[in-house]
């Protein structure tokens, strides 16, 4: 059995907490005390008594995932890492929100041992904890109980879910059974305004219930670690739908001046509003308190917790067969089984084909190399190309489905998918329409910010969307996506850089949005370009008088506009730059072979020309909405069109003679 702490030491460790929770933000001169306090006894019991963890193996496999939602109460986290011992020590909840420091404002995953997820933009969290047990449930179907068995825990306050995204993913949580997951709601009823009482009277509970969740009123406990025990063990036991488990608290307790207080969520505690919190508690008015004795006991509690589990498992995973040993790490890189490369398909010059039915082929063409992989769409996976050939639905009764129907949630799928990846041993491909990715622009900035390993495929990707008109013909957003740091932006000119975009997708270790038309394009390139950013896809002998830059659809324009510019005499260099990104990590040797000194360059993208002066003299491209009508009208009618990118190169040209 694990050790297990004394009550006099349990009430100590709780009182650390709390102590924390109000020095490190005093000492940051930042607030968000009062939730951390308040949680301090949930905390300590999902760590020290309920949870499978193991803090000499953050990165275990087999772990429970701890979320915690309303990322503010981020001390909390940190508390709880530095008493089971998961390497941070006090001097790192001093440094808390400093800069370079290991306690951040808000959780970072990949910064700090032991968070799972970057939460802190509310309702977040939530979405990734479901997508965590998406990836537990397909994970544990594909490999067996024995390596994959475990369950994901979540905090989250009243923002959490008063945030759509809660709403979007809670019910696809509930849709699908999600038996492994385990929702605690902080029921404070404090938001920064005030009351929650100001904005919002609904009953979290029924609409939980309503979206097939098992839900439990817990009541006035958040003080008594026996029965929240108990509560989070009976919420473990239920194993064919979620569980949100409301637990009334007080935030700022036992703050004689600030419990139930909105000021105590934002704002911190004053020097002496610590001191009078700290004797109500009976410990010594010392700022982080920390009992070496306390710290010790709870580090060893910690680490026989999961002990047996933790050696029982690493047998497992050492008596699996190589082959399956190979789909193993596979699936937990985020990659294929050696190989899979030589199935991607190729395409003959000339073929037209849109590059959003392109991605289906190459997805599909190795998809047995991929145990991880895990495909869907926002009701969009035909025309996205996210459809798997032949594979079966993610649903309650078919756990290891690898197609996964998201519904009309671009918002909850973006967010779901992130935590999948983070989860780890699943690569997640969602697709929706280019201009829907709006409802997913905090999911992809998430992704990127904690290098979650997603494929985001964006289809429709300009105004040859047609008839749909304006609201559906995507105009700023390669232009917004591009801004995101970390985010591996990629708008390939035809079937062959599909092909090369998604194999350089499974390669990074980190989020990619592939770009992909809806029309069909001829195939133009070998597809090379995609592998340092950018490449020469119509060259001249010597050195060229124009350089015209274009990606996506306009690659083949901007070759047609070449020719018939070179019947005139002109020599025209074309480049296609399907990713600005990865050509930025080029050196200037090789960008100086795409753009000679000297040598004038039109950039032609049917998109906003923001950005482009970066690389080109003049831009042919669309900084309007766009409008209703077949596609080729709009682009024809939008500047889009071989003649007007020959005028405007013309152009060029004289103003620069």
């Amino acid at each position: 059995m694990p050790a297990t702490l004394s009550p006099e030491l349990e009430s100590q460790a709780i009182s650390m907490i709390r102590g924390f929770a109000m020095d490190a933000p005093l000492h940051a001169k930042s607030g968000h005390q009062g939730t951390a306090m308040a949680l301090a006894p949930l905390g300590h019991v999902l760590f020290s008594r309920v949870m499978k963890h193991n803090p000499a193996d953050p990165n275990w496999p087999d772990r429970d995932r701890f979320v915690l939602s309303n990322g503010h109460a981020s001390i909390l986290q940190y508390s709880l890492l530095y008493l089971s011992g998961y390497g941070l020590e006090l001097d790192d909840l001093r440094a808390f929100r400093s800069f370079g420091s290991r306690t951040p404002g808000h959780p970072e995953a990949g910064h700090t041992p032991g968070v799972e997820v970057t939460t802190g933009p509310l309702g977040q969290g939530f979405a990734n904890a479901v997508g965590m047990a998406v990836a537990e449930r397909v994970l544990r179907d594909r490999f067996g109980s024995a390596l994959v068995d475990h369950h994901i825990w979540a905090i989250a306050g009243d923002g959490c879910l008063m945030e759509g995204v809660s709403h979007e993913a809670a019910s696809l949580a509930g849709h699908l059974g999600l038996g492994r997951l385990n929702v605690v709601f902080d029921d404070n009823r404090i938001t920064i305004d005030g009351s929650t009482q100001l904005a919002s009277t609904d009953d979290v509970g029924q609409r939980f219930e309503a979206y097939g969740w098992h839900v439990e009123y817990l009541g006035e406990i958040a003080d008594d670690p026996d029965a929240l025990e108990a509560a989070l063990l009976a919420a473990k036991a239920v194993e064919d739908r979620p569980s949100l488990l409301i637990l009334r608290s007080h935030i700022g307790t036992p703050s004689p001046k600030w419990t139930d207080e909105h000021e105590a969520h934002g704002n911190p505690f004053t020097a002496a509003d610590v001191t009078e919190t700290k004797a109500v508690m009976g410990i010594p008015d010392e700022p982080f308190w920390s009992p070496d004795d306390v710290v010790s006991a709870y580090r060893d509690a910690t680490a026989e917790l999961a002990a047996a589990d933790y050696e029982r498992w690493q047998k497992s995973l050492d008596a699996i067969e190589p082959a399956e040993r190979e789909a193993w790490d596979a699936a937990w890189s985020g990659r294929g089984t050696p190989g899979w490369e030589d199935r991607l398909p190729s395409f003959e010059q000339g073929e037209n084909i849109a590059t959003r039915q392109v991605i289906a082929k190459a997805v599909g063409a190795a998809l047995d190399r991929f145990p991880g992989l895990v495909s869907g769409a926002a009701d969009l996976t035909g025309n996205t190309g996210t459809k798997l050939p032949d594979a079966t639905a993610q649903t309650a009764e078919t756990p290891g489905g690898r197609q996964t129907y998201y519904g009309i949630r671009e918002h909850g799928m973006g967010s779901t998918m992130v935590g999948m990846a983070r989860h780890g041993g699943i690569l997640p491909i969602g697709g929706t329409f280019f201009v829907f990715s709006d409802y997913m622009k905090p999911s992809v900035r998430l992704a990127a910010l904690s290098r979650a390993k997603v494929v985001f495929v964006y289809s429709h990707d300009s105004v040859g969307v047609g008839e749909d008109g304006p609201t559906h013909q995507p105009i700023e957003h390669l232009a917004a996506l591009r801004a995101i740091p970390g985010l591996q932006v990629i708008r390939p000119a035809d079937a062959n850089e599909t092909v090369a975009a998604w194999k350089a997708a499974v390669e990074i270790d980190g989020p990619t949005a592939l770009v992909l038309s809806r029309q069909g394009i001829p195939v133009r390139t070998d597809g090379s370009a995609v592998e340092r950013g950018g490449g020469i896809v119509r060259a001249v002998d010597g050195t060229p008088d124009l350089v015209i830059v274009a990606t996506g659809s306009e690659v083949a324009l901007s070759i047609d506009a070449a020719d018939r510019l070179a019947g005139s005499g002109t020599q025209v260099q074309v480049v296609s730059l399907p990713s600005w990104d990865r050509l930025a990590r080029q050196d200037r040797g090789y960008r100086d072979t795409l753009f000679p000194a000297g040598v004038p360059v039109l950039s032609v993208e049917a998109g906003a020309t923001f950005g482009w002066e970066r690389f080109a003299d003049d831009c042919v491209g669309i900084d309007r909405f766009g409008a209703s009508a077949p596609g080729d009208v709009v682009l024809r009618e939008l500047g889009i069109n071989v003649d007007h990118v020959v005028e405007r190169a013309t152009a060029l040209l004289a103003d620069r003679a």
